[in-house]
């Protein structure tokens, strides 16, 4: 018969031999290639000669000498997150708890409704909405205020730097209800009802503050990790105005995001060093952000 150090160690064995694949995968896709990026972004490297050591020199250039990353790329991102980040979660809340209010079918029916756009979102981008914000006379909307003498001439709503980015963020949006939904969702779902009945009994008088005083603190962890899938989403986001606008840059750079700033660099001008340097800043971006989402939902008493 094993004896209890026998058994922890063969349960500890166990465990390792479960978590290797997984393992495996992280460093070889994610550990690697980070570090990796962080290599080659003190380095110059065009992906046919060697890399030559920079130091410093890409960050400098980066925040002092490119003007389109701080006059465009950066505000852009900033404006972009704040619309789709906070207003997508603040979007997946409110669409989640009404679902949790209705009966088990329609529930699921509308569930489904409003989570298929995130993943299919790349398809719906090339046709529904390109043809929605088509800039000829056939395009839906043009055709709809052309039709009701709003316009004189169609409007090129996908090449103008005036509409560009709120037809990103509307697009965005209407796309957002993705994983980050579905684990706030469950997580309304399996509240305590009891909790809710002690509440009233203690006071609470609305469904405001039962969703203030009961709901909101009762589903923390989906909460957080419905934020921090959303800021990651929204930071890397960077397809939305290429495929809107058919261009990487974006028409006046209306558009240009993070992302699309390492695209350009990496795959069109093949700058792989400066490249790294833009997304180890975006890594860094995404760290800070998920920090404070984590600390803004993460309970007192940790």
């Amino acid at each position: 018969m094993k004896t209890n150090r026998q058994l922890k160690f063969t349960d500890r064995h166990s465990s390792f031999i479960l978590l290797a694949p997984y393992g495996f995968l992280f460093i070889l896709f994610i550990i690697i290639p980070v570090c990796a990026a962080i290599g080659l972004s003190f380095t110059y490297f065009n992906t046919i000669q060697p890399p030559s050591f920079l130091g410093l020199k890409n960050y400098i250039n980066l925040f002092t000498n490119d003007s389109v990353f701080m006059q465009y790329v950066l505000p852009n991102t900033l404006m972009y997150s704040v619309f789709v980040g906070v207003g997508g979660f603040i979007l997946s809340f409110f669409m989640a708890w009404s679902l949790a209010q209705l009966t088990k079918i329609p529930r699921t029916i509308l569930t489904i409704i409003i989570y298929s756009p995130s993943m299919t979102g790349g398809v719906l981008l090339s046709t529904l909405w390109s043809v929605i914000f088509s800039g000829d006379k056939r395009g839906l909307l043009n055709a709809l205020l052309l039709k009701l003498e709003v316009i004189d001439d169609p409007v090129q709503w996908l090449q103008s730097s005036k509409y560009l980015m709120p037809i990103m963020i509307l697009v965005a949006l209407w796309s957002s209800m993705g994983v980050g939904f579905l684990a706030i969702l469950s997580g309304i779902m399996n509240v305590n009802q009891e909790l809710y009945e002690a509440a009233y009994i203690d006071g609470i008088q609305n469904r405001f503050q039962e969703v203030i005083y009961v709901t909101i603190p009762a589903i923390k962890p989906q909460l957080m990790f419905g934020a921090i899938m959303t800021v990651v989403n929204t930071f890397k986001d960077g397809g939305t105005g290429v495929i809107l606008s058919g261009s990487n840059p974006t028409p006046d750079y209306a558009g240009q995001l993070i992302a699309n700033h390492i695209d350009d660099y990496g795959f069109v001008r093949y700058e792989m060093g400066y490249a790294s340097a833009v997304s180890v800043v975006l890594l860094v971006f995404i760290y800070i952000m998920s920090r404070v989402v984590s600390r803004l939902f993460s309970s007192r008493d940790e």
